[in-house]
């Protein structure tokens, strides 16, 4: 069974539009998908990126332009300003961490469920009762957002390290197990083409 490896930030709005369109390739192609949250602020600055705020307003507008275009044409609701944005990504990247590691639930509705949050839902991700919605609604143990913090905070620091050992510079992005490496939720179809041969 083919492994991906998918990279993402709880804040990335690209990840949010990605929806369940990994989950449902993966599903096709019986491949497992590794969910590695990490810290996309830090990633930036390890790999020569800039942050959203800190890029020139050409680069702003067409972002905003582009992220308009692409939940339009994933049938998604997206909020260009959500009301909690950017907030700390670390305590529901605990929680996928440990909802992984307890297993019993699903984890795409899970990841997808945290980031509509953000981007569709103005709920604040690093809220305890939010994170626990969240969990529970993807068939998780809520007490998951309170179990298990500093194996999630070892583990969250490792996923920045090994993307940036793996050639990860944004999110969301995926790698398989032969090492092939693809960018950015518009490239899903790449991947399942490449994990079909």
């Amino acid at each position: 069974m083919a492994v991906i490896d998918f990279y993402f930030s709880t804040l990335s709005p690209y990840a949010y539009l990605a929806g369940t369109r990994l989950e449902e390739a993966a599903e096709r192609q019986n491949a497992t998908i590794n969910y590695k949250p990490l810290d996309i602020v830090a990633l930036f600055g390890r790999t020569g990126g800039t942050a959203p705020k800190d890029r020139h307003i050409s680069r702003q507008e067409y972002r905003a332009m582009e992220m308009q275009r692409q939940a339009k044409k994933n049938g998604l609701v997206l909020n260009l300003k959500p009301a909690h944005w950017p907030t700390n990504p670390a305590p529901s990247s605990y929680a996928i961490i440990a909802a992984q590691a307890a297993g019993g639930g699903d984890m795409g509705a899970l990841v997808h469920g945290i980031l509509r949050a953000v981007w569709a839902e103005d709920r604040d991700i690093a809220q305890d009762d939010v994170i626990k919605s969240c969990l529970q609604s993807a068939g998780f143990d809520p007490a998951l957002a309170n179990s298990g913090l500093l194996a999630g905070a070892e583990t969250y620091a490792q996923n920045l390290e090994d993307a940036v050992k793996a050639g990860v510079f944004g999110a969301p992005f995926y790698i398989t197990e032969d090492g092939a490496r693809f960018w950015g939720q518009d490239r899903i179809a790449d991947l399942e083409e490449h994990l079909a041969g």
